[in-house]
């Protein structure tokens, strides 16, 4: 085998299931992050902007760049079932949180195959990146044949579904290139997916205002996992009971739901009591329980304090009256911004018991 083909062989042999290699040109949607930035639908990601330029150009992260591995690793693992996404009492977590983080499980594997690639080619400089570097990962991902971006401006490849993890090598050597796949430029025509409009419609709060276009400042994950402020209160109701990302979009999208599949070497695993946790049990963690129990996953680095404003706000969407005995401590605490949370769960509590004692009333029949 050539050098190219053992990559992608050593890639498979270190537990990723995708592996492809692109040529390190700028591509052609690179565009998109800038005007999208312009638009302010970065939010406070101010980075995302300054950056904007440098992440479409390879060898301006890496001097001399000239190829792009990109690898994927599936974090698929099963459906919750209903009696657990949809108890208002019980938080959801996305799936890609079900677990250690996946920049600890990625980069090793990622350095151990620049390592492969420096033994096949004394002198080659790598840089590896897993979503924590100025690279265009999906983009790249997507001229080195692992899929299309779709409307969600998720990758989606056409015999996995979405739900997969991304990493990069950056590499000074030339090599043999995949295909590019048909749609993995954003907008690009015709598109894999046809008229499907799924997961802009599925959006809790409308935060893909047009296809491939997101807007993090109404996107539950960003909200709930990046943003650090208080929740804005009239999207607090589109959240549900979320409490760390989510996956509506994902759900929706009829190749994710077909042909979603475990990694090869699994390392999410859906446990309920963890991944679908009581709401009011998360109320009641102090920062030595937060790190036994979530300590090593995406949600350590999110922090107890936004967790638990998140847990705040979907127990007072959830409309039942035995989730103000949990409130009460939070309503009169020090933390003035959870404060201010847990005194609008009370007072939607009180709405959305009132709306359903109005509608009971309504139904019972005349004596």
């Amino acid at each position: 085998m050539n050098l190219s083909a053992r990559i992608r062989q050593t890639a498979q042999d270190l537990g990723f299931d995708l592996a492809g290699i692109a040529p390190a040109a700028p591509p052609a949607c690179r565009d998109f992050l800038r005007e999208s930035a312009a638009r302010g639908y970065a939010a406070d990601m101010s980075w995302l902007g300054r950056s904007a330029a440098r992440r479409g150009q390879p060898d301006a992260v890496l001097p001399g760049a000239r190829s792009v591995v990109a690898l994927g690793c599936s974090y698929f693992t099963t459906w919750p079932e209903d009696a657990l996404a949809l108890d208002p009492l019980r938080g959801r977590i996305a799936a890609f949180a079900w677990g250690p983080d996946y920049h600890a499980v990625l980069k090793p594997r990622l350095e151990e195959l620049g390592r492969f690639i420096e033994r096949e080619k004394p002198g080659a400089t790598w840089r590896a990146y897993a979503d924590t570097g100025p690279i265009l990962e999906r983009h790249f991902a997507g001229r080195a044949g692992l899929g299309f971006v779709g409307r969600n401006t998720q990758l989606i490849h056409p015999r996995m579904g979405s739900m997969i993890l991304l990493g990069v090598l950056l590499l000074d050597q030339e090599l043999e290139y995949d295909a590019p796949t048909p749609g993995s430029c954003a907008g690009e025509e015709p598109h894999p997916c046809g008229r499907c409009a799924r997961c802009l419609q599925a959006c809790p709060a409308g935060a893909l205002p047009e296809p491939f276009r997101l807007d993090a400042r109404r996107c539950l994950s960003y909200l709930t996992i990046e943003h650090r402020g208080a929740i804005p209160p009239e999207l607090r109701p589109r959240l549900g009971n979320w409490i760390f990302g989510c996956d509506e979009c994902q759900a929706a999208c009829p190749w994710v739901r077909r042909f979603s599949r475990p990694a090869s070497r699994p390392f999410l695993r859906f446990e309920p009591d963890r991944w679908a946790p009581r709401l009011a049990e998360l109320l009641d963690l102090d920062e030595r329980a937060f790190r036994e129990r979530y300590g090593g996953t995406p949600l350590e680095r999110t922090g107890r304090a936004r967790l638990i404003r998140n847990a705040i706000v979907a127990l007072g969407n959830s409309g039942r009256a035995e989730a103000r005995p949990a409130l009460e401590r939070w309503m009169s605490g020090p933390d003035e911004g959870l404060r201010e949370h847990a005194l609008w769960a009370a007072r939607r509590l009180d709405r959305l018991d009132g709306s359903a004692s109005a509608q009971e009333n309504s139904a019972r029949p005349v004596e």
